[in-house]
């Protein structure tokens, strides 16, 4: 693992901590050592950890990293921030990715592993399934939102984040933990708004030139949150971290 390096600035307006990398390696370092830090606080002040797995490119060498490492694997629970509506086995699955980068190369309890569920059922069905999930392993009330210790996620260049896609049905959805986000006309799961936003630490990852853009709007003064949903993620009460590679800046 490289050292972690990098630079912190705040945005006042905002409260986003930003953490600005030269390269992917060190984002990833401080990926891995911020994760780290806040598994094992909730460990310790709990009993176990709820970690929110990101898909995408940008986290995969984290999992590869995590993989290396001797965490108490028994106290930690993994879940998804969403899901390409596809079988498990998919190359576009994230759950497939987590396992291949990471969960296979461990021996991480069954019981602990929280996948979105897809098909053959319907994605309404599948998003009210992961639901209810949620409602018991959190042993929720109606009404009530789960709250994950740490929440990872990434962006893409059009600025969406989990499954939340700019100027779609999503990003009203309220009242739910779980949603039908969409891509154009693929459906996907995807967390809500409101849940990630109850998250006690929200990390985000971003690499790549082509982000650049999105990253200005996203961390101006006054975002514009339909159009660029990541925005919209402002954890109350909890922590924003957005680790940043330097290229993003360079544009």
């Amino acid at each position: 693992m490289p050292n972690a390096g990098g630079y912190f600035t705040t945005f006042p307006q905002t409260a986003m901590n930003q953490v600005i990398c030269p390269d992917l390696d060190t984002l990833t370092a401080q990926a891995l050592m911020l994760i780290q830090k806040r598994v094992f606080a909730a460990i310790d002040q709990q009993g176990r950890a709820t970690l929110v797995l990101a898909g995408g490119s940008t986290p995969r060498r984290l999992y590869e990293h995590i993989a290396t490492q001797s965490w108490p694997w028994h106290q930690i629970h993994l879940f998804w921030g969403d899901e390409r509506f596809v079988p498990p086995d998919h190359p576009d699955s994230n759950y497939r990715m987590v396992r291949e980068t990471w969960l296979d190369r461990v021996t991480f309890p069954a019981g602990n592993i929280h996948p979105m569920p897809t098909v053959p059922l319907t994605p309404e069905a599948a998003a009210a399934a992961y639901e209810q999930e949620l409602q018991a392993f959190f042993a929720l009330k109606p009404g009530e939102f789960p709250v994950f210790d740490v929440i990872l996620l990434g962006m893409g260049e059009d600025g969406h984040t989990a499954s939340l896609f700019p100027q779609t049905a999503a990003l009203q959805v309220c009242d739910r933990a779980v949603t039908v986000g969409h891509k154009g006309n693929e459906p996907r799961l995807t967390l809500t708004i409101p849940t990630l936003n109850f998250g006690r630490c929200v990390i985000f990852m971003v690499a790549g030139a082509n982000k650049a853009h999105a990253y200005r709007q996203v961390t101006a003064a006054q975002p514009a949150g339909e159009q660029y949903p990541a925005a919209l993620i402002r954890p109350q009460g909890g922590d924003l971290w957005w680790l940043v590679e330097s290229t993003v800046l360079q544009h």
